[in-house]
């Protein structure tokens, strides 16, 4: 009956994550959920069957399975904590499968949230195991919560006596043209530093094309110098800090 159980809750599981919730509108992470649930609640209810087939009375064993229950709580507390960290995952989706995140130094796009550990995949083709706990007590930053919009930012220093407004023509022209670049918001320019070699710009741009976010950075930084060459504005740029790079 145990066998029988086990056997069930996984073609259970299967046929629901395959048959039935791509055919059902639910949100990010809940068909997860409710297959995970599903199979725990045929297990449970296969094991107690087998008991009873065995003709154990459950009620005779209460109290030596509330004191397993508690040695063994001790000894697994982290497992435990990882279990019920992973429900709380589940059903509070502050991440979920697709979403890139950074927890301390590891960044990448989650690709599994399981009941113990959540896969991270990094952006150098790592797989990252990380405990559900440290993503419930850490601080975890998640880029694409909301949505998949991403800020790209490009410092352009220019030189002494160049035209600001004619710089921040051909910088935002030079954006606005780039296909991947959003139109609302739309690329902005802005002075942020001022030293004896010139001036120094910050272009803005928003993208949804999160997986190219270093591409575009260096396609904005080529296409804007070849915008300043052209006008025979001497300068430099510099790219700012983005995800993934």
């Amino acid at each position: 009956t145990a066998w029988a159980a086990f056997i069930l809750s996984s073609v259970v599981r299967a046929m629901l994550e395959r048959d039935v919730f791509p055919h059902v509108r639910l949100a990010e992470g809940v068909p997860l959920a409710l297959a995970n649930l599903a199979r725990y609640a045929i297990l449970l209810v296969g094991f107690v069957v087998a008991m009873t087939f065995l003709g154990v009375d459950l009620t005779k064993v209460t109290i030596l399975v509330s004191a397993f229950g508690v040695g063994l709580g001790f000894g697994l507390q982290t497992v435990v904590n990882n279990f019920a960290s992973g429900l709380i995952l589940l059903f509070e989706r502050p991440i979920r499968v697709g979403d890139v995140v950074q927890v301390g130094d590891i960044q990448g796009e989650i690709r599994h949230s399981g009941i113990r550990a959540s896969t991270v995949r990094t952006w150098k083709g790592a797989d990252v195991f990380i405990p559900n706990a440290n993503l419930v007590t850490e601080k975890v930053t998640n880029w694409t919560y909301t949505d998949r919009r991403l800020r790209i930012d490009l410092r352009i220093a220019v030189a002494a006596g160049s035209d600001p407004a004619r710089v921040k023509e051909l910088v935002c022209g030079s954006a606005r043209r780039h296909p991947d670049v959003l139109p609302e918001p739309p690329p902005t320019a802005l002075s942020i530093a001022f030293g004896d070699g010139g001036l120094t710009f910050e272009l803005r741009v928003w993208t949804k094309r999160f997986d190219r976010s270093d591409a575009i950075r260096s396609e904005l930084a080529e296409a804007v110098s070849a915008a300043l060459s052209d006008a025979q504005i001497g300068h430099t740029t510099v790219g700012g800090p983005t995800p993934g790079s």
